[in-house]
């Protein structure tokens, strides 16, 4: 139940609604017209796959509060979602108002400001290369290490480039990645890109020597 297909049409018009405000089970009972039977059943499956949650509502006199729903952060993702055209919408905004240098330069900060983040997250761990992947997971891109198959240094690979659509316009994002990860790192080590996504490549990898 990972996707909005996966969602039955009653499934679907409760996480609708719950996404407006949270609701009751007899509130989704009575505003759907479907017994209290059935909405026990639906509200078990979505919050078994983790896609709403359950809280006491705020106690307005006697007796129990009751209990309603509310949807999860993983809920979001069955909900439209224009970050990636609005990102390269404002790529090519910046390019249009101050050129080519201006959008190099925005590039240059951000990735200062990743560097800066980066480096202080990395301090004082031994292994900086597993460190980073678990870094690069986190915002997106299902990042592992493994050892080079030449045994020439360890690769690390990302199998899933949130930014693709981004990087597209503004190929000064895949090279200051690059950059990126070679100041992180440090200068004991040397860092090379042998695959690239938008070269054609199924992923991209960093060897690290």
């Amino acid at each position: 139940m990972a996707g909005d297909q996966a969602l039955s049409p009653s499934k679907r018009r409760i996480v609708d609604a719950l996404k407006r405000r949270p609701l009751t089970g007899p509130e989704l009972a009575g505003l759907f017209e479907l017994t209290p039977e059935a909405v026990r059943q639906h509200l078990s499956d979505l919050a078994e796959h983790g896609l709403i949650r359950s809280s006491q509502r705020a106690s307005s006199g006697v007796g129990r509060p009751p209990v309603e729903w509310s949807l999860t952060d993983l809920a979001l993702d069955l909900f439209p979602d224009r970050h990636a055209d609005l990102t390269v919408s404002l790529i090519t905004s910046i390019r249009s108002a101050i050129g080519e240098t201006g959008l190099d330069a925005v590039v240059a900060e951000r990735t200062a400001e990743q560097l800066r983040d980066y480096r202080g997250r990395l301090r004082g761990v031994d292994d900086k290369v597993v460190a980073l992947a678990a870094l690069r997971s986190d915002e997106g891109y299902m990042a592992e290490v493994t050892e080079a198959p030449d045994g020439n240094g360890r690769l690390l690979i990302e199998h899933h480039c949130p930014i693709c659509d981004a990087a597209k316009v503004c190929q000064g994002l895949c090279r200051s990645e690059l950059e990126l990860f070679q100041a992180a790192l440090g200068s004991r080590v040397t860092v090379t890109r042998e695959q690239h996504l938008l070269a054609g490549d199924e992923r991209c990898v960093y060897r690290i020597q």
